[in-house]
């Protein structure tokens, strides 16, 4: 996630510069054609462009804030996560009376969630925080951050037994584990359930003609300073359909995504520190963006 926003202004601009140079190039292209070679053909009517900058705009606002509804809720839903693992550390000592290997596996349990979500393998953070018992029953299921939380409850169960802890109290920690299990089945359901391809697909192709028409409507007006005011459009549109398209998968390994690492560091140091550990440090600013 972009957090400079001077950095960002550079990195958005570097991401649009190729499709950018292309243009500004069929723009030199079409203004020579018309001003030297006078190409009668290119004397096309502005109205249509004109109208179809207009439907193009429309559907660009509707689907990147259908995209950022998606970045939102996603980013709403780890903040969820990192609210109800804090909590369940703070009642492991208190209500629990203490089981930190609890705590220790709950600080396991964003690294997994993390992974699972952008379908890499389970990170050696799993190995150092899960006991080897644990670990060996997590790697053998298909969903691991499931597993994490399935083991969490056992281990609180086996607790409330052995202490005779009340039932109230077992109810209150098998809520978080409950708010925690319903957070990642909206992260999941986020991921297995991408934009219609029309919100992807249909404005890509449309940028592109629009660029590519346009210039052939603006020639006759702009003359020799064609390419600035078309590579000018023409970077506005390009940019906001670059902005969607980003913005759509808020779990990829992308620089627009979520800063799932810094959050699953963050989590691990709220709940190691309280019982005495040394966490792994969470990872700053990288060039203006946040992993």
């Amino acid at each position: 996630m972009i957090v400079d926003k001077r950095r960002g202004a550079i990195i958005l601009v570097r991401e649009t510069l190729p499709p950018l140079l292309i243009l500004a190039l069929w723009d030199f292209v079409v203004v020579i054609l018309f001003q030297v070679y006078h190409q009668d053909w290119m004397e096309q009517p502005v109205l249509p462009i004109s109208v179809m900058g207009s439907a193009l705009a429309l559907a660009l606002g509707v689907r990147n804030n259908a995209a950022y509804a998606r970045w939102w809720e996603a980013r709403t839903l780890w903040g969820a996560i990192t609210n109800n693992c804090r909590s369940f550390g703070r009642e492991a000592a208190s209500l629990l009376e203490g089981r930190a290997d609890l705590a220790r596996a709950m600080a396991a349990y964003p690294h997994a969630l993390r992974a699972a979500l952008r379908g890499n393998n389970m990170p050696s953070d799993l190995e150092r925080l899960l006991p080897s018992d644990m670990l060996t029953r997590v790697m053998a299921r298909t969903n691991k951050p499931n597993a994490v939380l399935y083991e969490i409850g056992l281990g609180v169960q086996a607790t409330v037994a052995e202490r005779g802890i009340d039932g109230a109290v077992h109810g209150t920690v098998d809520r978080i584990l409950s708010d925690l299990a319903n957070a990642q089945g909206g992260l999941e359901r986020i991921r297995n359930t991408p934009l219609p391809v029309q919100y992807s697909l249909v404005p890509l192709l449309l940028v592109h003609v629009f660029c590519i028409v346009l210039p052939l409507s603006a020639v006759q007006t702009l003359g020799w300073i064609t390419p600035l005011g078309s590579s000018l459009i023409g970077f506005v549109f390009q940019a906001l359909d670059k902005t969607g398209r980003d913005l759509q998968e808020p779990f990829a390994r992308s620089m627009h995504a979520l800063p799932m690492l810094a959050m699953s560091r963050t989590i691990e140091t709220d709940l190691l520190q309280p019982i005495g550990e040394t966490p792994e440090p969470a990872p700053g600013p990288q060039h203006g963006v946040l992993w």
